[in-house]
């Protein structure tokens, strides 16, 4: 069976405020044209290897096309996000109403605890386990709740550097328990506590480069890896550890800070119970 993901065409995308350090200096400097294309681009190149719904656009929410936001989906129960910005959280109506028409069971936090959905939250794909980012937009106490609703361990890391404001913007888990991340995003105890759990073989830091492009914001189908741009040496490792990389671009969407992973949401996330083997294991350095 095809993994699912969500997705938003950008109708009414466009960087109409400042919450995070990209979107400095880029109001209403976008291409409504060149988001469309690339947004489609991106679109068509998932849907070869995956099922891609929909939801629709709506005035007055530029940010709603970042449909990784919405919350966290395991099996068929989603986790709405709290947004910390105000700017944000007419959103969270909107995809509580697509979620609920769908038919998964919403669940949502207590007053006052912020949590940005997928953007901070991934299941890793080799251990039962979810990483779970704060320290900018989600509040370290949202682990407790997800780890009770969810009946899953939840590992938190903090996040120090504002350009990578939500966890996936500088962390990728892969298929087979690969590790794509930018080490510098986190404080020392998380870089640390992501060392003790994932094995040197396992863990591909990029470097400062690659992770202004965003290549950490990836989406994982599979072997498939799909990024806005990744470096000669950083498409080396991702072949050398069994992965495919497409790249393609999503500029328009970097100056609201965001990209591949960002624009989409993993919707058939299974319940992880036992830890499979690396891809192509024999391949790993």
């Amino acid at each position: 069976m095809k993994e699912r993901f969500l997705m938003c065409a950008p109708r009414h995308f466009e960087v109409a405020y400042v919450i995070n350090p990209w979107m400095e200096g880029n109001i209403a400097r976008g291409s409504k044209p060149a988001a469309a294309a690339q947004w489609q681009g991106l679109s068509a190149l998932l849907r070869r290897y995956a099922e891609v719904d929909c939801i629709d656009g709506e005035p007055g929410v530029p940010d709603l096309v970042f449909t990784a936001n919405a919350g966290l989906v395991l099996e068929r129960r989603v986790l709405l996000a709290a947004f910390r910005h105000a700017e944000r959280r007419p959103e969270e109506a909107y995809f509580s109403r697509w979620f609920s028409s769908h038919g998964f069971e919403v669940l949502t936090l207590p007053r006052g605890v912020y949590f940005e959905g997928a953007g901070d939250a991934l299941f890793d794909r080799r251990l039962p386990i979810l990483w779970m980012g704060h320290g900018h937009r989600t509040d370290e106490a949202a682990a407790a709740v997800i780890a009770r609703l969810f009946d899953v361990d939840v590992v938190p890391l903090r996040l120090v550097n504002p350009r990578f404001y939500h966890l996936d913007t500088c962390l990728c888990p892969l298929e087979g328990g690969a590790l794509l991340y930018y080490p510098d995003a986190f404080d020392r105890a998380s870089q640390d506590r992501i060392a003790a759990l994932v094995p040197p073989a396992l863990r591909i830091a990029v470097d400062a480069a690659d992770a202004a492009d965003f290549a950490c914001n990836a989406v994982n189908c599979g072997r498939h890896v799909i990024m806005n741009r990744a470096s000669d040496a950083l498409a080396a490792t991702l072949s050398a550890h069994g992965y495919e990389l497409h790249q393609t671009g999503l500029s328009e969407f970097m100056k609201a800070g965001g990209s591949a992973k960002c624009l989409t949401l993993k919707l058939s996330e299974p319940r992880l119970s036992e830890v499979p083997l690396p891809v192509a294991a024999d391949a790993l350095p």
